[in-house]
């Protein structure tokens, strides 16, 4: 062979050799920035995954304030319920000291019993609803007015009278509207 055909057949290989190389090298390059594709593709959805969790914990840390403050609420209706029987038991045996015909310890006893059933001295019971309340004036006037509102399907029904000091019933107002059928 000619020393010619030698030297092209060497830079024949040099040149395919370079060619491969450069290949290689392009498709190397390919697969990295693919992957660097890919790697900000999972990094865009973590981030979005990351803020979904930062509102979920915000919506949680919100729903667990506002169930402590129902429950501070409740605490404090709870409390304000208490003093209040606590005043409605004081001003029954207070009219019952007050009452020639009523025994003081009884009426107490009464109120306790009442109280202990869940029910409250002057509520009516029906098939809907009730509420009472009674109220003291002040302390140079030992009149009592009592306010009580009952609620069936039928009808609502609300109720106000007032004692003097003495005891007796000096005002009896009573209120009765039937319901609307839906």
């Amino acid at each position: 062979m000619d020393t010619g055909v030698i030297i092209a057949i060497v830079v024949g290989a040099l040149i395919l050799l370079a060619l491969l190389w450069m290949l290689a090298r392009a498709g190397r390059t390919r697969r990295l920035e693919t992957r660097r594709t890919e790697a900000r593709e999972i990094r865009r959805e973590a981030e979005v995954g990351r803020a979904q969790a930062d509102r979920t914990r915000a919506e949680a840390e919100a729903q667990g304030a506002e169930a402590r403050r129902q429950e501070a609420l409740a605490r404090e209706r709870s409390a304000t319920a208490e003093e209040q029987h606590r005043e409605a038991r004081e001003r029954h045996i207070e009219a019952a000291k007050k009452d020639p015909d009523a025994d003081p310890d009884e009426a107490a006893a009464e109120f306790d019993r009442q109280h202990a059933a869940g029910g409250t001295a002057g509520t009516t019971e029906t098939a809907g609803t009730a509420e009472t309340t009674g109220t003291g004036a002040t302390d140079s006037d030992q009149s009592v007015e009592h306010y009580e509102r009952t609620s069936t399907p039928d009808a609502e029904r609300e109720r106000r009278f007032e004692r003097d000091d003495q005891g007796d019933v000096v005002r009896d107002d009573e209120l009765e509207q039937p319901r609307r059928n839906r």
